[in-house]
């Protein structure tokens, strides 16, 4: 049977020894993203479109404080 669990998980080289990252995979779809302290705790997904809107807002600084 096929799997469709996302590999190649990676954390941003920014984020160090930083303990509140996060990690993403591609999927066939888009991406996966999890918590990188509670791995077990499972991860979402987001299509394709929804991950280059969100990397846009981030790189546009819309989160910022």
């Amino acid at each position: 049977m096929f799997s469709t669990e996302p590999t190649g998980w990676r954390k941003s080289s920014r984020s160090q020894q930083e303990t509140a990252c996060v990690e993403i995979a591609p999927t066939a779809s888009g991406a996966a993203v999890r918590d990188s302290k509670d791995r077990a705790a499972g991860y979402f997904t987001t299509t394709a479109h929804q991950w280059r809107l969100f990397v846009t807002a981030v790189k546009a600084g819309r989160f910022e404080s």
